[in-house]
């Protein structure tokens, strides 16, 4: 009788211990951190194929987007696609994309602060005057990515999280500050 109540009380603390991990875990993935892995070339060469990510989940609760930030979202056109992209277009603003050129109402963007340096040439014709809960995102490889030039701004809504770590490949481990 002693070693069967021994054993319930051990299995008891075990018990615990899981339900206590597995409720941590829950709650950090559903509230904080989300894991997400890059898939295809459409943000090359700053994040590439294969890369493993840590997604922010908290910052937007205690503030908005802002310009040149990288964040994953919900895919407007199908809400069990996440894509992951860059913020251009913020709310309000008249996006314009022409000549290879993007425009802020009216004002040629300077890109190169978030790209580092790169010379980005984005094709397409936009001319559109966003809502105020309304973003334009586009992939940092603009010739081989699907991106609102396709389908359209993205809504505050659809956006899940800011990407704040890359975890793997362990070579190009960084923490990305905004």
């Amino acid at each position: 009788m002693r070693n069967l109540r021994k054993f319930l009380l051990n299995a008891w603390e075990v018990l615990e211990v899981v339900l206590i991990a597995t409720a941590t875990v829950l709650i950090i993935r559903t509230f904080l951190i989300q894991p997400f892995l890059v898939s295809g070339a459409s943000m090359e060469p700053n994040f590439s194929d294969g890369n493993y990510l840590l997604i922010d989940e908290i910052t937007y609760r205690f503030r908005e987007p802002q310009r040149g930030e990288t964040v994953v979202f919900r895919y407007p056109g199908d809400r069990d696609l996440f894509f992951i992209k860059r913020i251009v277009g913020l709310p309000g603003e008249r996006v314009g994309i022409k000549d290879n050129v993007i425009t802020i109402d009216g004002e040629a963007l300077a890109e190169s602060y978030y790209l580092d340096g790169q010379d980005i040439k984005t094709v397409g014709t936009v001319d559109i005057t966003l809502d105020l809960d309304q973003y334009f995102v586009l992939g940092d490889n603009r010739y081989n990515s699907f991106d609102s030039r396709n389908w359209g701004p993205l809504t505050r809504n659809d956006i899940t999280g800011l990407v704040r770590l890359r975890v793997l490949p362990i070579s190009e481990l960084e923490l990305f500050s905004y």
